[in-house]
């Protein structure tokens, strides 16, 4: 007998390793970090700061040439959206989290077409965080940890995890707004974990892109 595999296509993400360039000026943009703005977001984290992006540099060079990346690789998520116009992609904001160890980011997603998150600095290992007596009183290896959490076509939750270690540094992910994901605590560690993460919404008029 003769089968052919049907696999659904599934809304997926994207992986991007900022250049030298990129990553630069990120930094330059954390050390002239704007006001807390921890109280907007979901996170059990000790700080979230705003960002600038000044002449939309970073927009223009990274972000958005990920953005046609992910409709050329998927679609054009902004194609769902009913509105009875054309209306252009623009970064409506990103910010800097400053996270210790205990802290964490419970399930959540973001809101706007696109979002992403880049990793900045990571001070501790994936495997020795799992080794704490923490870790090995489970069968859980979700210290230190970045997850992603769907639906596959029988409604049951994966988990896609990236492991926290010092390589994921200026890594990059570009995903759907709605997708649910999570940042598991990492411990004995005094030092603090930066990334960065921000939005890309439709501009209708009502804002300033």
């Amino acid at each position: 007998m003769s089968y052919t595999v049907i696999n659904p296509v599934n809304f997926g993400w994207l992986e991007y390793k900022l250049n030298e360039e990129e990553y630069q000026y990120v930094e330059s943009c954390i050390e002239n970090k704007g006001p807390d703005v921890k109280y907007q977001l979901a996170g059990n984290i000790s700080g979230s700061y705003k960002l600038y992006d000044e002449k939309s540099w970073f927009w223009h060079n990274t972000v958005y040439p990920a953005v046609k990346e992910y409709s050329e690789k998927f679609k054009n998520i902004a194609d769902t959206v009913p509105v009875s116009h054309h209306h252009t992609y623009f970064m409506n904001d990103w910010w800097v989290n400053y996270q210790y160890q205990t802290e964490f980011n419970p399930l959540h997603c973001h809101y706007g077409i696109y979002s992403f998150a880049i990793w900045m600095k990571i001070p501790t290992t994936h495997f020795e965080q799992n080794k704490s007596p923490l870790s090995l009183t489970s069968n859980s290896h979700n210290i230190s940890i970045f997850e992603f959490v769907y639906p596959n076509t029988l409604g049951q939750l994966n988990t896609y995890a990236y492991e926290m270690n010092p390589d994921k540094e200026g890594m990059m992910l570009l995903f759907p707004s709605s997708m649910r994901h999570q940042v598991y605590p990492f411990y004995n560690c005094d030092k603090e974990r930066i990334s960065v993460a921000g939005n890309v919404c439709l501009y209708t008029g009502n804002c300033v892109p």
